[in-house]
């Protein structure tokens, strides 16, 4: 043996990530808040389904938003217009949040909501490894991406509650099999709820804003 020691530094780093955002869950609770996680890859639709979620809830619910991204204010400008109290994170070039940074954004955003809903890095692959203290963890994905994503992320998929099908009106221009793609997921996550739409258009809309409703309601209860 050569005598040099080895340690597992990531698992240390995940270990402490999940103790810091249970506290989160735990502080949320106390304050009724419900904390939404939405991921996904840089031009997937993240911002255009949070702006249009975020509206639909205008009057019904008190609602904070914090956009995270590794440098702009370009989303927190766009959020800024639905009326909701919005906080931008600069992550210094990180590409995910973790729950320190989630804790430091929370404090920052204060905690007088109903909804808090943050939007996270753009990518697959980062966001998914770190638990942010969610309640529910939404990814998107737009079809122009293909329907290969679940073979190479497959992460992402199996730590997400709820899949967003989004860009459903760009469905014709691409070679995107909806039916093998769903198959796909549900064989790494068989509990994920799926929804199909254009945050775009508002087609499909429904679905998603019942379900979003349901589970605040039912965390509220």
């Amino acid at each position: 043996m050569n005598g040099i020691r080895i340690r597992e530094v990531k698992e240390g780093i995940i270990s402490q990530n999940d103790i810091t955002a249970a506290g989160i869950r735990s502080h949320l609770a106390e304050k009724h808040i419900f904390f939404v996680n939405v991921m996904g890859s840089p031009g997937c639709g993240k911002t255009t389904f949070l702006k249009r979620t975020v509206e639909a809830l205008a009057g019904k619910a008190g609602i904070g938003v914090m956009e995270a991204d590794v440098d702009s204010d370009t989303d927190a400008v766009l959020m800024e217009k639905t009326g909701a109290d919005v906080i931008q994170l600069h992550t210094g070039g990180a590409c995910h949040m973790d729950a320190h940074m989630t804790k430091e954004g929370l404090n920052e955003l204060g905690d007088e909501f109903d909804i808090i809903f943050l939007e996270n890095v753009g990518n697959l692959v980062c966001p998914a490894e770190f638990d942010v203290g969610a309640h529910l963890s939404v990814m998107i994905l737009g079809i122009p991406e293909g329907d290969d994503k679940p073979l190479k992320y497959p992460l992402m998929f199996k730590t997400s509650d709820v899949l967003i099908i989004n860009k459903t009106d760009a469905g014709e221009a691409f070679d995107f099999n909806e039916e093998l793609f769903r198959e796909r997921v549900l064989s790494l996550n068989p509990d994920i709820r799926i929804f199909s739409l254009s945050a775009k258009t508002g087609a499909g809309f429904d679905g998603w804003m019942s379900f979003i409703k349901e589970k605040y309601e039912d965390y509220r209860a």
